[in-house]
């Protein structure tokens, strides 16, 4: 069985909450969307970017193939607008078919800087990597993580759905196997840039709380943190 919880607050600092998500347990699809582009921009692209990815999965596409199609249609709907600038929005997604035996196959698939976790055994573990200025600086070996923290620059993305160049666009996978106990977390920026990995995976580890009563608790650490951008929250976990 899957148990999963989802919650998006706008935060403390801003008018406008331009994250989305989605949660089907009967579909096996949960993502997170962060848009950007500020007022009537960021929201329309990540709602774009939802529903596009959920009507191309629910008709047999694959996660990559969907997540391009939505960034297809972002571009179309911005220059149908007119917009003087492009809208755009990060997104991960995760696919999980219905969960069966000890063990069961996920796949999860992301641009820009939304993050999926996997916690098992008490381990918080990064499955994504940033596309973002300063993990491309990490990378390189010129700033720590530690240091990435607190960098200027710590928000700027090197790709996003609707901004980068369709040809450019570096839609990253990955699989593994989901067993009994294990959890996948699924946020925007918003969480990771208040809450460090230690609180996320001590929140993650209380198993007498429900999914839900653990994505409340990361979103009131993320408030209570600073809520310096919209946060957004979905975890899936297998029973």
């Amino acid at each position: 069985m899957i148990e999963f919880g989802h919650l998006t607050h706008v935060g403390l600092r801003r008018e406008l909450n331009e994250d989305t998500y989605y949660g089907d347990g009967e579909l096996g699809l949960w993502l997170v969307a962060d848009g950007m582009g500020g007022h009537e921009y960021g929201e329309v692209a990540s709602a774009l970017a939802r529903e596009a990815i959920v009507r191309e999965v629910r008709g047999g596409a694959s996660l990559a193939q969907s997540i391009r199609t939505a960034d297809e249609e972002i571009i179309r709907a911005s220059r149908q607008r007119g917009d003087a600038l492009p809208m755009g929005t990060t997104v991960v997604a995760a696919r999980i078919p219905q969960a069966a035996g000890a063990m069961t196959r996920f796949e999860v698939a992301w641009v820009g800087d939304s993050r999926v976790y996997l916690w098992r055994d008490g381990q918080l573990a990064q499955l994504s990597q940033d596309h973002s200025y300063v993990q491309d600086l990490i990378a390189r070996g010129a700033i720590s993580v530690e240091q990435a923290r607190s960098h200027p620059h710590r928000n700027v993305v090197t790709q996003a759905l609707g901004v980068t160049d369709p040809q450019q666009l570096n839609v990253e996978t990955m699989s593994g196997e989901l067993g009994v106990g294990m959890q996948l977390l699924l946020c925007s920026d918003g969480l990771t840039e208040e809450v460090d990995d230690a609180r996320i995976a001590a929140i993650l580890s209380r198993l007498d709380c429900s999914a839900q009563e653990c994505v409340d608790e990361l979103v009131s650490a993320a408030l209570d943190g600073g809520g310096s951008d919209n946060i957004t929250v979905v975890l899936v976990r297998r029973v």
